[in-house]
């Protein structure tokens, strides 16, 4: 299938979506709706470094918070409309991914991981002693019950549920072009054998650093609503656990291989999780996710995308 048509069903698909989520009446829908779409957008950001090039990335919630914190430092100096402010998101984290790489991507393995994970830990104490974002104690941000599009008051909820949306099909879109292409190729001779494709010419370096930079700016995007949509933001809740692990599940249960398997993981997990939230606690997300992931890992190691795929080869 064409990229442009492609594009053009995904954008079809993400419209009819938004309607039949509006057809039903229901608000809560688009609140859980909003946070599954945010993990789609960070499942398939990490997939283009952890998946396309196997280097796994720890340090996924360090770019989600700095595209909230830009949001947060632009409402304080000067209030941008969200559409800009996730551009900004996209910037900001994409330096800090592509400054990510040049430190880091020399080290491979477990020693890029934990470099990684050194990353976020090193930006969350910036942030907390940070007076201006708010620091440790937090920032609110206050915003609209409702927005008023061509006379109809829209509310504000529905609103970013839009904006995550379009995210998601910018970001699947750039997932399957990204796979299609002469860059995919490069990442998977990286990810296959890192050694032999330098030693074809590949410049492996530089296709590393596309890769953290265009997985960091898509992680900042989805990051730059948040303090809008939860009205206050700390740091605790910006480089939560919950999305550097979810980040990485969801990808593994679905399957790394392809586009398509941070978008099934994702919505999987996190619809599970949402379920949860309601049902018995948030507390428990974090035990399903890690249960999953070990069943996954045992059960099918090429996630379910991988596991169809392959029993789809075998009656053939």
């Amino acid at each position: 299938m064409r990229s442009g048509l492609f594009t053009f069903l995904a954008i079809a698909v993400a419209a009819l979506f938004f309607l039949g989520l509006r057809a039903v009446h229901n608000e809560y829908l688009f609140v859980a709706g909003y946070v599954v779409l945010q993990f789609v957008v960070l499942a398939t950001a990490w997939n283009i470094l952890g998946g396309y090039c196997g280097y796994v990335n720890f340090g996924s919630a360090a770019f989600f918070a700095l595209g909230a914190y830009t949001t947060v430092f632009f409402h304080k100096a000067y209030p941008l409309p969200i559409p800009l402010l996730m551009a900004l998101g996209a910037v900001v984290s994409g330096i800090a991914g592509l400054g990510m790489g040049y430190l880091t991507l020399r080290l491979r393995g477990a020693f890029f991981s934990i470099a990684t994970l050194a990353l976020a830990v090193v930006l969350q104490t910036l942030v907390v002693n940070w007076d201006y974002v708010g620091g440790s104690r937090g920032a609110y941000v206050i915003r609209p019950s409702s927005l008023d599009v061509f006379g109809l008051a829209v509310p504000y909820v529905q609103y970013l549920f839009v904006l995550m949306l379009g995210l998601v099909v910018l970001a699947i879109v750039t997932a399957r072009t990204i796979e299609r292409s002469r860059l995919g190729f490069g990442f998977a001779t990286i990810r296959d054998d890192e050694l032999a494709a330098e030693a074809s010419g590949v410049p492996t370096l530089r296709l590393k650093l596309i890769a953290t930079t265009i997985s960091g700016a898509l992680m900042g995007m989805a990051g730059a609503p948040l303090p809008y949509y939860i009205g206050y933001l700390q740091p605790s809740g910006a480089f939560g656990l919950e999305y550097a692990v979810n980040s990485i599940a969801m990808p593994m249960i679905g399957g790394t291989a392809s586009w398509i398997g941070p978008l099934v993981g994702a919505l999987l997990l996190g619809t599970i999780q949402e379920y949860a939230r309601v049902t018995i606690s948030s507390s428990v997300n974090l035990l399903i996710v890690g249960g999953l992931l070990v069943a996954f890992v045992i059960i099918a190691p090429n996630g379910l995308v991988g596991l169809v795929t392959q029993r789809l080869r075998a009656r053939e």
